[in-house]
């Protein structure tokens, strides 16, 4: 049964990532839709699940774009005809469920370009036929599944022979028309108002309520929800712990300040139609001065006053890539990481391989330094000296290693495994190979240790030294602490149920054997939630490393949960449920973000 588990790991994961980046263009495919002439219905917004807040409802429009018309590319002879509400179908189609893997432009990314020279090549029946059964690589069967129609799949085929639409672009006179300071610097408290412990408090993504709840570790309860952009993707603290910005997928930065009596926003602006990233200034003398934030769309990152988000500048990540220096029109700003040793942001463009060192000393003579590392860089995080950076190309199954005191690339190496995805990754002293950094993988059970220590491990650093079978594929996140003894690996995206709704935990002490057993934990059962998948996602620690918090994370109608392990004993202490906790995913304590631990 296990290795079945992981054969299916391995087909069927891929479709699973599919979805999931399908959902994550939705807010650009709704702004295709509210230019439609004819939109298909939006569904309804379920029902208030109990909440007794007083807040309304929140449904997110997701119209990033509305006010702009996107023109349908002239046909050329012999095209396949559409008609305007065909193409503007077929955008929504598109931008909701292809995206995410084959870019706006069709350029292709973790899935294939989808460029009329290449579609015509292949004919009207093999799309039509490729669109309706999908392949066990990963493409998802969108006819023979029912999300597709027939006739939507015919619809979608002609689609792909036509040239592709270009989005709008998204300047500073688009942006300045969205920022408000809500509540003036001059008007904030000068001291911390409240009595919460702000540094064990978690920022809690409400991913299809377009909201973060802000939970306070120590009495598990809901401080606040804070409506935000749409389904938001990180959360980060400025230096001194007072501010939290987070970025929604709809490119909407929204600017909290915990020291409030209850902590609110206080200003907000939108940078572009997609986005997933957002980090601060934190070298000594910029602290809390200055941030950024990365957009996938327009391709672009965009440097911020820090207490309110004015946008200053704008850069333009388009250019020619590391490799085969061709001309990429749709390069994505992926992760942005913000410099121990200098006033620098390290920012992962994706499609182009390069790693953009922005020193923030000077922004309007900004000096920009594009590291060549690998193509589709995604996510990654410090080792345990806060020194060196690694990051995951996860389409090459690569991870680049940059040190941030000198800034130069020390080393691209396989990652050991399909796909990588470590989110922020973990660091642990390895009882044989002394500090490594750890990835898991989306597409396969592999858990891959790469040696940090190049000073007192030379011989191992910058290395696989160690691969270890997880659950299967399918994970998103792994996690530890420094005063853990323990190693999280999830599988949230694994299509087997249970591998989906339980984690794997590794003892580090019993790394040093060559084949390490780990413990499964049934979270999902813990939850005590019996309906839907109950996908567990990210493990956070809170502030003092003795618990780990795991999201249960179900469809917006349905019940989901927090579940809190105590560390030491990996027995569940607490379960946290609320009415107003909907599609809980990421969670981020404030202490261990800002200070980067993981």
């Amino acid at each position: 049964m296990k290795d079945m588990k992981r054969r299916m790991g391995r087909i069927g994961f891929v479709g699973a990532v599919a979805l999931l980046a399908a959902t994550a263009m939705t807010p650009l495919a709704s702004a295709q839709q509210a230019q439609a002439p004819a939109a298909a219905p939006v569904a309804k917004a379920p029902g208030d699940h109990g909440d007794k807040s007083g807040i309304a409802p929140y449904a997110p429009s997701l119209n990033t774009m509305s006010g702009d018309k996107m023109e349908q590319p002239g046909q050329k002879p012999g095209d396949p005809k559409l008609t305007a509400e065909e193409f503007a179908q077929a955008n929504k189609i598109y931008f909701e469920r292809c995206a995410g893997c084959h870019g706006v432009l069709r350029k292709g990314a973790t899935g294939k370009p989808l460029t009329p020279d290449i579609t015509k090549a292949k004919g009207f029946e093999y799309l039509r036929d490729f669109i309706t059964y999908g392949s066990p690589a990963g493409m998802p069967n969108w006819g023979t599944s029912g999300d597709l129609s027939k006739e939507q799949v015919d619809m979608m085929a002609r689609y792909l022979l036509n040239e592709p639409a270009s989005p709008p672009e998204f300047g500073m006179k688009e942006m300045k028309a969205t920022w408000k300071v809500i509540v003036p610097v001059d008007q904030r408290p000068k001291k911390k108002m409240n009595n919460i412990d702000l540094d064990n408090v978690f920022s809690v993504t409400l991913r299809d309520t377009g909201e973060v709840a802000l939970i306070d570790g120590g009495s598990k309860k809901i401080v606040t929800r804070i409506k935000t952009g749409y389904a938001v993707h990180i959360s980060r603290i400025s230096a001194s712990g007072r501010y939290l910005y987070v970025i929604g997928r709809d490119g909407k930065v929204d600017l909290i300040d915990l020291w409030m009596p209850t902590p609110a926003t206080v200003a907000e602006v939108k940078i572009g139609a997609e986005a997933r990233s957002v980090d601060t200034s934190k070298f000594k003398g910029f602290e809390d001065k200055l941030a950024i934030a990365g957009a996938y769309w327009p391709p672009q990152y965009v440097i911020m006053d820090g207490p309110t988000l004015e946008p200053l500048k704008i850069v333009s990540t388009r250019g020619m890539t590391y490799d085969t220096m061709e001309y990429h029109p749709e390069p994505r700003v992926a992760g942005i990481f913000a410099s121990h040793y200098s006033p620098e942001w390290y920012i992962n463009v994706k499609e182009r391989g390069v790693i953009d060192a922005v020193d923030y000393s000077d922004i309007v003579q900004l000096k920009v330094r594009s590291i060549p590392s690998e193509r589709f860089l995604h996510d990654g995080g410090f080792d345990k000296s806060g020194r060196y950076l690694l990051v995951a190309a996860n389409a090459r199954n690569k991870v680049g290693i940059i040190d941030t005191k000198t800034g130069r690339l020390v080393k691209v190496v396989e990652s050991g495994g399909k796909t990588p995805h470590p989110g922020r990754g973990a660091n642990i002293i390895h009882p044989k190979y002394g500090p490594v950094w750890v990835t898991s993988h989306l597409g396969d059970e592999a858990v891959s240790f790469i040696g940090t220590d190049p000073d007192k491990h030379p011989q191992y650093a910058w290395k696989v030294v160690q691969k270890v079978e997880g659950q299967g594929g399918g994970s998103l996140f792994v996690k530890s602490h420094p005063k853990s003894a323990n190693l999280y690996v999830d599988t949230p995206l694994n299509p087997d149920a249970d591998t989906s709704s339980s984690v794997a935990v590794f003892k580090i002490a019993d790394l040093a054997q060559d084949k390490p057993k780990y413990k499964v934990l049934p979270i999902g059962e813990w939850s005590g939630i019996t309906q839907g998948q109950r996908r567990v996602v990210q493990p956070e620690f809170n502030k003092d490393g003795s618990e780990i918090w795991f999201s249960v994370w179900n469809g917006k109608t349905q019940e989901s949960a927090i579940v809190v392990v105590d560390d030491k004993t990996l027995k569940l202490k607490s379960v946290i449920k609320d009415p107003a906790l909907i599609t809980p995913t990421g969670k981020f304590n404030v202490y261990n973000t800002r200070k980067d631990i993981y």
